[in-house]
């Protein structure tokens, strides 16, 4: 079952490092190319004109930067240079890096030598260099803070990542492969990476609703990861929620199958939980294995609730999941069908027993269970609103099988208001309840909403 939920940390964004690899050197003759001699020549008129810059915009190049940097440009420009022993040198310019121009030609420098030398380290120190010089250039600041955050990511560092992976989104960085909404899901990843699962879904859920709020299609695949980091790592009540969310986006019997089994799988129920459960399975059309028929015909027993074990039955038969030869099956139905007569019988004083004024809840309980699997909704939902005034109750029993009382009777606030109230081992079967009580309500307005159908074609 969730192998449907398969992981999209490596493969989501095409974080191959392309960006920072071949093509992406950065250019570093940044500094004006005159021979030494002139340089030396011009030091002291260059000097002064580089500290009047530095006082108006912070840029410029100071003596001990010019001394460091020269020569180890030419050095690592040098045939045959390795930049690998270079490194210490390449460190020591690191301090002098102070203004901005000196940052932008310095970081270039570093990020260059880290790509000569397969150097994670150095790629990124040079990369936040540049970006942090602010010089540059407008079109390309979204590329430059996508390489530091695919450097940053790599080394485990999801905090700096976050904050260059940002800085990608604002300068809505995009390319043939990658998408904004990619960067989006990258970001999510990277609290999940750090198992800062709380940010994690903080941030998906917040970009869900932001997309829900301005109309927008929200990918399946967004849902689906929530759904398996919660899981994986059993966090309750995450893992409930996104399944909700999913489930309300996307209700296909698949999917609603899936959400069922991951609340099946995190908990140990009992077998009246179990049933709400299997009936949930049956108006969603998740009922697809022998065993699921086997699983609801025990927890109704035939001799409880012969009709809705008997409809049942006869539902899986005609669907082909369930055949004669299951003799578990087949002595259960042979029992429903020798009860349903006598029961239905037996219901007008099952009814006048549990609303008589003395009725002890015990009675109460049976007469509104009994009503709920013939279907007459609106019994059971008056004795289910009873037994909860009454002491002792179950009040999440009550709530929850109330809520399905009002699904029958198509009022789905009320539904929810009941849902709501479930609290223990029930919460998380109430909280698909309520993702079908949506559902249920979308497809009713949109049915409202749908203009009538002529029955005949307009004259002319």
């Amino acid at each position: 079952m969730l192998s449907l939920f398969m992981r999209k940390r490596a493969s989501s964004l095409a974080l191959a490092i392309a960006l920072a690899t071949g093509g992406a050197t950065i250019a570093t003759a940044v500094l004006p190319a005159e021979a030494n001699a002139q340089r030396t020549r011009d030091r002291d008129r260059d000097r002064d004109r580089d500290r009047a810059q530095q006082e108006s915009d912070g840029g410029g190049y100071s003596d001990a930067f010019r001394q460091a940097y020269v020569p180890l440009d030419e050095a690592l420009k040098a045939e045959g240079a390795n930049p690998a022993a270079l490194k210490p040198q390449i460190m020591a310019l690191v301090p002098l890096l102070n203004t901005a121009d000196e940052k932008i030609a310095g970081g270039g420098l570093i990020f260059n030598a880290g790509i000569a030398a397969s150097d994670r380290e150095l790629q990124l120190q040079g990369m936040e260099l540049m970006v942090a010089s602010g010089k540059v250039p407008a079109e390309q600041a979204g590329r430059y803070n996508f390489i530091a955050y695919q450097l940053a990511n790599e080394s485990g560092d999801y905090t700096k990542a976050r904050r260059y992976l940002q800085g990608a989104i604002d300068n809505n960085f995009t390319t043939a492969e990658i998408a904004s909404d990619d960067l989006r899901a990258a970001m999510f990843e990277t609290y999940f990476s750090a198992q800062d699962y709380n940010g994690g879904f903080e941030y998906l859920q917040n970009l869900i609703a932001e997309r829900k709020a301005n109309g927008l299609p929200v990918s399946e695949q967004w849902y689906r990861r929530g759904v398996t980091e919660a899981y994986e790592n059993e966090l309750v009540p995450a893992v409930y929620d996104f399944t909700s969310l999913w489930i309300s986006a996307y209700p296909t019997a698949e999917n609603w199958r899936d959400a069922i089994n991951i609340t099946r799988n995190l908990n140990t129920f009992e077998g009246a939980e179990i049933l709400d459960l299997f009936r949930l399975s049956r108006r969603v059309g998740a009922l697809q294995e022998a065993s699921d028929y086997d699983y609801y015909v025990e927890a109704a027993d035939p001799r409880r609730l012969p009709k809705e074990v008997k409809d049942v039955i006869d539902e899986g038969m005609q669907a082909g999941v369930v055949n004669s030869g299951n003799l578990y099956i087949t002595e259960a139905l042979e029992t429903a069908n020798g009860r349903i007569t006598a029961d239905r019988a037996d219901l007008p004083a099952l009814e006048r027993d549990a609303m008589a004024a003395d009725a002890g809840l015990r009675t109460v309980n049976a007469a509104a269970g009994t009503f709920l699997s013939y279907g007459d909704y609106a019994k059971a939902e008056t004795l289910y609103e009873k037994a909860l005034g009454m002491p002792g109750v179950n009040t999440s029993e009550a709530n929850l099988r109330l809520g399905i009382a009002r699904i029958g009777l198509g009022n789905f606030a009320g539904a929810r208001d009941a849902f709501d109230l479930v609290s223990g081992n029930r919460l998380a079967i109430a909280k698909l309840w309520i993702a079908y009580a949506n559902e249920l309500e979308m497809a009713t307005a949109g049915a409202a909403a749908a203009p009538a159908v002529p029955e005949t074609m307009p004259a002319g």
